[in-house]
């Protein structure tokens, strides 16, 4: 589609937004102030940036474009980077930021924020390694299977449209792909090492080869059997809609992987064996800066994090050397370190036994600590949470567990994912910090709060800033402890293997990109200085590789709601209420650091 067509296209999106009440006025028919005017308008605006992006739409529990996916073309990006600059001007054009509330100017300048950022990002287009980790090839059947959900015929018939639709979508990131190999830019070698095999992953088992079941062909089976099951379809009519995915799966989707797949193979060719950051890459140096900007949203340097890195290192090792005392361990930090990775007592057995034990553990945690809650927050999480293993397709040895949020009305709970290929890069002893940053009280209770917030604009609900969100996670191992938890010393010790790790992505992102180190040299700083099983090490240290700058973000954003927090504490004294603390901190959805702390300031007098 051209890209006028493209561009007539979204603004007609935008101009037929209707409000949800009518313009100027409150439902109850009263005047709107400027604030709630904004809210409004925001809202609108909203619905509009949502339609560029059928699957976010369907990540939060919205059917419409169900039958659509993305299109991840250059043409598109410069659409939705118009709309963005014609939206900001219709905001300065349209509203007195001075007669707005504080929170209305946050949100005034959030979105100014996002054009910003898009600004900056254009740049640097190229930069993204588009069939690295958690690339699209795994991405959309993920997206099928987790979030696409099927309660009537229509559902599946949007699913089947979506697998039609696969091919495009594919071709797109293939396109983007290769125009930026044709600039220099290619990922690193074991990307597409781990691309082509989670593709023969995906496409193992029917309907793409004769033996087995694919993933996808699993969930399209049951949803369509579960139709049955309800009495939405008769047996005749779950056939047919077999046979049109099937189709759509053979004729689009395979030979799509086949062209991905093809090109990675022989691209290969073209990179070394050897992989090295982003300072090879054609204005690497100033990519970088912009990265470690987004990343962390404060002006930091290179040198500055990693000296930063280097001084937490220091820090919380010499805590280490203080629980290794303590259960009688002699020897040196780092045969301690050995210890812990080499003896069976801290590990489940790798068996689907063992898998499960290690699941419901983490699961014990979490019970446990939900009860603590009320006491350090106001505002607490109302959406359902799990904990599961990453599916096969997409599961890495040592890979890093994470986080996928739920819906708003918790018909899809939140969802804690670990990857369990190999139990030996899953240590017992760091699991209860694990479990607290990726539930409770970190990512599920920090994202289910952010997605119920009511008298925000809808965008705020939604976006996030990693500093925010990762340094909130890092915190939230932290806080188990104050919160009386950690009371085994392996566990507590576990704490600070997750805490001295973010501090080491410090030294370990920086060394890679800023100052040459190759793969190894940052290996083995990284098993020098923690207990982390080698697969988990070679996991984590390729991911710094894959996405520059994001492993700053968590202790950045740790130290700074800290720093915050001793500001508040040391200004407040006695009048200090760590709930309405928490609650400040939650209250408004994820915030640039800047922005985060002027509100706190903001509280802080307010409450003097």
């Amino acid at each position: 589609m051209k890209y006028g067509m493209l561009l007539v296209l979204a603004l007609t999106v935008l101009v037929g937004c209707e409000p949800t009440q009518p313009t100027g006025q409150t439902l109850s028919g009263e005047p709107l102030t400027e604030s709630q005017r904004l809210n409004q308008w925001l809202d609108r605006e909203f619905v509009a940036y949502l339609d560029f992006s059928p699957l976010s739409k369907t990540r939060r529990g919205d059917k419409s474009d169900y039958d659509k996916l993305d299109d991840p073309s250059d043409a598109a990006a410069d659409v939705r980077l118009a709309w963005r600059r014609s939206s900001v001007a219709s905001l300065k054009a349209e509203f007195d930021r001075a007669a707005l509330d504080a929170e209305a100017k946050r949100s005034y300048d959030l979105w100014v924020l996002m054009l910003d950022r898009a600004e900056a990002a254009l740049a640097y287009r190229r930069y993204e390694y588009v069939f690295g980790r958690n690339g699209p090839h795994t991405g959309l059947p993920n997206a099928l299977i987790n979030y696409h959900k099927v309660d009537s015929a229509s559902d599946m018939q949007a699913y089947i449209a979506r697998l039609k639709a696969s091919a495009d979508y594919f071709d797109a990131y293939l396109q983007r792909a290769k125009l930026a190999a044709a600039a220099g830019i290619r990922a690193p070698y074991f990307d597409y090492d781990v691309a082509v095999s989670q593709i023969q992953r995906v496409t193992q088992g029917a309907p793409f080869t004769v033996e087995g079941t694919s993933a996808l062909w699993a969930d399209i089976t049951a949803k369509v059997d579960a139709l049955v099951l309800a009495e939405s379809i008769t047996a005749l009519e779950a056939d047919a809609l077999k046979a049109d995915a099937k189709t759509a799966i053979l004729g689009a989707m395979a030979p799509a992987y086949d062209r991905i797949q093809a090109w990675l193979e022989a691209d290969r060719d073209n990179v070394s064996d050897t992989a090295t950051g982003v300072w090879a890459l054609p204005d690497g140096e100033a990519f970088y800066t912009y990265r470690l900007q987004r990343m962390t949203t404060l002006p930091l340097t290179a040198e500055a994090i990693h000296q930063t890195g280097l001084e937490e290192v220091a820090r919380i090792q010499a805590e280490m050397n203080e629980i290794q005392a303590s259960v009688g361990f002699e020897g040196s930090l780092q045969d301690f370190f050995t210890h812990l990775r080499t003896s069976d007592e801290f590990y489940f057995e790798n068996t689907d036994q063992g898998r499960e034990g290690y699941l419901q553990l983490a699961r014990d945690f979490i019970k446990g600590i939900e009860a603590k809650q009320p006491d350090y927050f106001g505002i607490l999480p109302k959406g359902p949470l799990e904990v599961r293993r990453v599916e096969a397709f997409r599961e890495q040895a040592g890979g890093a567990a994470h986080y996928m949020r739920g819906t708003k009305d918790g018909s899809r709970p939140g969802v804690f994912y670990a990857h369990l290929a190999d139990m030996r890069a899953m240590s017992i002893f760091r699991l209860e910090n694990l479990a607290y940053h990726e539930g409770l009280p970190g990512h599920h209770l920090q994202i289910s709060i952010q997605q119920a917030l009511d008298g925000l604009p809808r965008f705020r609900t939604y976006h996030g800033y990693t500093a925010y969100s990762e340094g909130w996670g890092l915190y939230s191992e932290f806080l188990g402890k104050e919160m009386g938890f950690y009371q085994d010393p392996y566990r507590d010790f576990g704490r600070l293997t997750g805490e001295i790790w973010r501090a080491i992505r410090l030294v370990v992102d920086t060394g890679i990109h800023a100052k040459g180190w190759t793969e190894a040299e940052a290996i083995d700083y990284a098993l020098t200085n923690s207990p982390r099983p080698e697969p988990t090490v070679r996991s984590e240290v390729r991911r710094y590789f894959n996405m520059p700058a994001q492993a700053t973000a968590y202790k950045v954003g740790m130290l700074e709601i800290q720093r915050i927090r001793a500001k508040a504490e040391g200004a407040l004294k006695d009048r200090f209420d760590i709930r309405d603390f928490h609650d400040q901190i939650l209250g408004s959805g994820p915030l640039p650091m800047p922005v985060l702390e002027r509100k706190i300031d903001d509280w802080i007098a307010a409450s003097l």
